[in-house]
């Protein structure tokens, strides 16, 4: 059966929270996309603006202004992004952390967002909660999707406004209280997805480029692998009619992807295909929902849901 979503979704509101800006490209864009085509209100947070990230184009490599401007470029290909996916956009404002490496690993640098107390770090994000009022939070799992600092603290500050936002006593100066309904967990990494465009392509006669990432997922997470989400698909957002969107806002981000890279090697008519959803975890939900589901929206009434919800069963 091919599920649809609703061809009208105005009254819903969705906020999705990333660490970095071209992680909304790159996890859910297609989904955002389509519930913003189809009239929900979109938001996306950047916790901070990639200010320490390489340089991961070797087109832009070249450029000079993409080494002593990187922060200036990254804001750019933000604009871009957001235009193409038709979301809204705020900035937590947050300093990147960068990716530590070596051994033993270096320390994280002084004022960096994975080093800010948590409720430092949650409270922009719950002010935005609070004047946003979003039905559904879109959010990483415990291990940030995978482990960069930014991306865990990201989990982090989400499930604090998750928890803390529709509590008046909690984050007092950071608005009224609003109480968000469904928190998700974005899945783009899911396993099940790769193994299935790899066996389409084998079957096909085509090259992979999932062989190897699916070798290392058959190991138990070797030494130096991104650990794989424990967390199940509880729910498939049917959005193939957005993958073109989806590719147009990650061409936006030029520094960060490489238009002949993995992201785009394998064509969107095949995705369309075998796999034309993308996957997520419900993680918590303060309403009845029947699994699995297709919609965000499942059990959630937002054309009647009034305007102001408050936390802790008070009314507006």
């Amino acid at each position: 059966m091919q599920h649809q979503l609703e061809s009208d979704c105005t009254g819903l509101r969705i906020l999705a929270v990333h660490a970095h800006p071209d992680d909304e490209s790159s996890k859910g864009a297609a989904s955002m996309a389509a519930y913003a085509r189809r009239g929900a209100r979109v938001m996306v947070v950047s916790c901070t603006g990639g200010e320490r990230g390489s340089i991961l184009n070797p087109g832009v490599e070249e450029n000079r202004r993409s080494h002593w401007d990187l922060a200036g470029l990254r804001h750019r290909e933000m604009a871009g992004a957001r235009e193409a996916l038709g979301v809204e956009h705020r900035w937590l404002g947050f300093m990147d952390s960068g990716l530590p490496e070596g051994d033993p690993l270096p320390p994280l640098p002084w004022g960096c967002f994975a080093k800010t107390p948590l409720e430092r770090a949650a409270a922009p994000l719950v002010r935005i909660v609070r004047e946003f009022r979003p039905h559904v939070i879109l959010a990483y799992d415990e291990n940030g999707g995978y482990p960069h600092p930014d991306h865990i603290m990201a989990h982090k500050v989400a499930a604090e406004a998750w928890e803390a936002s529709g509590d008046p006593r909690r984050y007092i100066a950071e608005g009224d209280a609003w109480e968000p309904l469904k928190l998700y967990y974005d899945r783009a990494f899911d396993v099940d997805r790769f193994k299935a465009l790899h066996e389409a392509l084998e079957a096909r006669g085509m090259h992979s480029p999932f062989a190897e990432r699916i070798a290392r997922f058959a190991e138990s997470e070797p030494e130096g692998a991104p650990p794989v989400s424990r967390h199940q698909t509880t729910t498939r957002i049917p959005c193939a009619d957005c993958f073109d969107v989806r590719d147009q806002a990650l061409k936006s981000h030029v520094s960060q992807v490489d238009p002949d890279g993995f992201f785009f090697a394998v064509s969107n008519d095949l995705q369309r295909e075998i796999w034309p959803y993308e996957d997520y975890v419900l993680a918590a939900s303060r309403v009845e929902a029947n699994l699995p589901e297709y919609d965000f929206a499942e059990g959630i009434d937002y054309r009647q849901t009034p305007e102001t919800r408050r936390g802790n069963d008070q009314t507006a």
